[in-house]
């Protein structure tokens, strides 16, 4: 295939990706036109992270010309509080550090709960046994290591003392090391569970979509820059509201969304994609409170010494809940 039909296969592509979503089409007739058509949208690579693929198109449907993906380092959020990233999907426990130190960045909605699972050797049954023993993970304050130590503070353990994290610098590493015995336990996403489960390696000991009192809490949340969101509100609003719609397709119609993710190879395989999206709760949005989840884990993390600001202060600084407020009316949540 030659460069010009190569160029012409794409643009049918994203066009018939586009009509496929037509019924979710985010254009708000009584709104005044976005600041701006081009918003820079966070990545990192997950199934889970499906909303964010599907909003994208969904906004290309409602007039913004780009809608790039800016790969996300090791801290996700911090690309976004620097001003790399204008807007993406960051989980609850990772963003209560960058939260803490009062950095650029204002969380919006949250969108679904579960999907990391917590594998362990033999010697580990419960998160009690993890004292002394061994945790990859790939950066310190990275969503598994803050997600990890909320976990411990729970059960009574310091996270800070009496367990021995080993920096892999990133999750595949982090993966590896568990898998060639040089880790007791490891907190994957998909789709690493679900890789682990086939060749049946480890077990899983918390599976934050099936078990109190993880499943009751927010994993992942759209999160903006502050000062994009203080400077167009307009296209903030038309971000979320594509971020909501996008994810009632994962909840309402998960072939779709998974065949949207194999086509457009965000996930190649169909059918561990369907998997993923089918297990997700991805419907909590519209019947869970989001402060009660940064509440939750900034108690435990703020009683583990780990962040200085209580819950309330984390709470006040770094979210915006006027965008869903609103938005939960006209979608009928």
């Amino acid at each position: 295939m030659d460069r010009e039909d190569r160029r012409d296969f794409l643009a049918r592509s994203a066009a018939l990706a586009g009509a496929s979503l037509l019924p979710y089409s985010t254009s708000a007739r009584a709104e005044p036109p976005p600041e701006i058509k081009k918003i820079r949208f966070m990545h990192d690579p997950s199934i889970c992270n499906a909303p964010t693929y599907l909003a994208i198109e969904l906004l290309r449907l409602d007039g913004f010309t780009e809608l790039p993906l800016v790969p996300a380092p090791a801290l996700g959020a911090n690309s976004i509080a620097d001003g790399h990233a204008d807007v993406g999907m960051c989980d609850v426990p990772s963003l209560i550090p960058v939260l803490d130190t009062e950095k650029r960045v204002v969380v919006l909605a949250g969108i679904h709960a579960g999907c990391w699972e917590l594998f362990a050797n033999p010697r580990v049954q419960a998160i009690r046994d993890l004292k002394g023993k061994t945790v990859a993970i790939s950066a310190i304050e990275s969503g598994e290591h803050i997600y990890i130590a909320s976990m411990l503070a729970y059960v009574g353990l310091n996270p800070k003392k009496q367990v021995n994290w080993t920096v892999s610098g990133s999750y595949p590493d982090s993966m590896r090391l568990f898998v060639e015995g040089k880790a007791d336990a490891f907190l994957g996403f998909p789709p690493q569970p679900q890789e682990l489960r086939a060749k049946k390696i480890g077990r899983v000991i918390v599976n934050t979509t099936q078990d109190r009192p993880w499943s009751q809490y927010f994993c992942c949340t759209v999160t903006a820059n502050k000062d994009f969101v203080r400077k167009y509100p307009v296209a903030t609003k038309r971000v979320v509201r594509a971020y909501l719609k996008a994810t009632d397709i994962c909840a309402r119609e998960p072939e779709r969304a998974a065949r949207f993710m194999a086509d457009k190879g965000y996930e190649p395989r169909y059918d561990i994609a369907l998997e993923v999206v089918k297990a997700v709760p991805y419907s909590r949005w519209r019947e869970a409170n989001p402060e009660d989840s940064f509440r939750f884990h900034a108690l435990r993390l703020h009683e583990a010494g780990m962040i200085k600001s209580t819950p309330q202060k984390i709470i006040a600084q770094g979210t915006d809940w006027r965008f869903l407020n609103e938005l939960k009316k006209e979608l009928k949540a």
